[in-house]
C-alpha cells in the first residue's frame, strides 16, 4: 500500500509566511500603518516579493482579515461542540469573542480601523457581514424556541452591539479586563430574561 504525502508548494508557504507577517504589522500599527516594506520586512523577505505572490497590499490585507475571521469562528465552533446546555452555547459564543490573551487596547485598535475601512472598502464590508451572519447564526441557535422572533432580533442586535461597544472602548484605553467584559454581557443579557427563560436556557 503506498502512503500518498500532500507537499505544501513553496508558493504556499511563502504566502502563508506573508500573511502571518501582514497580521504581526496590523497588530503593532493598525491598517494605516500597514506598508509593503513592513511585511516584507516582517517576513524577512526582500522588498517587492510581496507583489509576486499577491495583486498587491489590498490582497494581501484581505487575506490577513479573512484568515483572522476563519480562526475566531472556528474557535467558537470548538467551544460551542463542547457546550451541553443552550446557556453553555451562549457563553461559548460570548468568550469566543473575547479571546484570552487578545483583549488589548492595542489589538482592539487594529481591528477598529478594519470596521472603519469596511464603509469603504467592499471586500472588508462582505466580510463584516459574514461575520455577523455568523453570530446571528448561532445565538439563533441558542434562543430559538425560547425567544419569539421580535425578541430574538432585539436580543441579537444587542449581544451585536455589546460586543462592538467593549472593543470599541477598550481601543480608547478602557481597563476592564477580558473576563469582566464578558461577565458584563452575560449578566445584562441574563437581566434581560424572564425567570422562566432562564430556567430554559439552563437546563436544555
Amino acid at each position: 500500500m503506498q502512503v500518498h504525502i500532500k507537499r505544501t508548494r513553496i508558493e504556499d508557504l511563502r504566502r502563508g509566511e506573508l500573511i502571518a507577517a501582514a497580521h504581526r504589522v496590523f497588530m503593532q500599527h493598525g491598517l494605516g500603518g500597514m506598508t509593503t516594506a513592513r511585511i516584507c520586512a516582517e517576513a524577512g523577505m526582500s522588498p517587492g516579493i510581496l507583489s509576486y505572490y499577491f495583486k498587491g497590499k489590498e490582497d494581501v490585507l484581505f487575506a490577513m482579515v479573512r484568515l483572522n475571521n476563519r480562526l475566531l469562528m472556528e474557535d467558537v465552533a470548538v467551544r460551542l461542540t463542547a457546550a451541553r446546555t443552550r446557556w453553555q452555547r451562549f457563553l461559548a459564543i460570548v468568550e469566543g469573542n473575547f479571546p484570552a490573551g487578545v483583549y488589548e487596547q492595542n489589538v482592539a485598535s487594529a481591528w477598529l480601523s478594519v470596521v472603519a475601512a469596511s464603509s469603504k472598502n467592499e471586500r472588508f464590508a462582505r466580510l463584516q457581514a459574514v461575520f455577523y451572519r455568523r453570530l446571528r447564526s448561532n445565538l439563533r441557535s441558542v434562543f430559538k424556541d425560547v425567544l419569539n422572533a421580535d425578541r430574538f432580533a432585539l436580543m441579537e442586535r444587542m449581544i451585536s452591539s455589546l460586543i462592538d461597544g467593549l472593543w470599541l472602548r477598550k481601543s480608547a484605553g478602557d481597563p476592564l479586563g477580558r473576563d469582566d467584559a464578558v461577565a458584563a454581557l452575560t449578566i445584562v443579557v441574563e437581566r434581560l430574561l424572564t425567570e422562566s427563560e432562564r430556567r430554559q436556557l439552563k437546563e436544555t
